[in-house]
């Protein structure tokens, strides 16, 4: 499967409002790495916690390799710039 996002999109996060579901892509602190902010989907609820994981399967930077994770808030939109926003390049 294809990343959901890809590095340098903007987000929407939304803390509160209604519970996070599996299934839902979730902004989140690993409990063994504190330091480290990461968007993920949330696959199931675990020990007061959720289990992620990321799209991409070949990669293991997600629960199997950090353990629960306690979600911060919930993706909502996603959004990119617009190109007539961006300044050109030089010639």
């Amino acid at each position: 499967m294809s990343p959901t996002l890809r590095h340098g999109d903007a987000v929407l996060v939304r803390r509160g409002g209604r519970p996070v579901r599996p299934g839902d892509v979730v902004v989140a602190v690993f409990r063994s790495r504190p330091e480290l902010l990461v968007v993920k989907r949330a696959v199931r609820p675990q020990d007061d916690g959720w289990w992620l994981r990321g799209d991409n399967a070949l990669v293991t930077d997600d629960s199997r390799a950090y353990g629960v994770a306690d979600v911060l808030g919930r993706v909502v939109f996603r959004y990119w710039p617009r190109p007539g926003r961006l300044t050109p390049a030089p010639i």
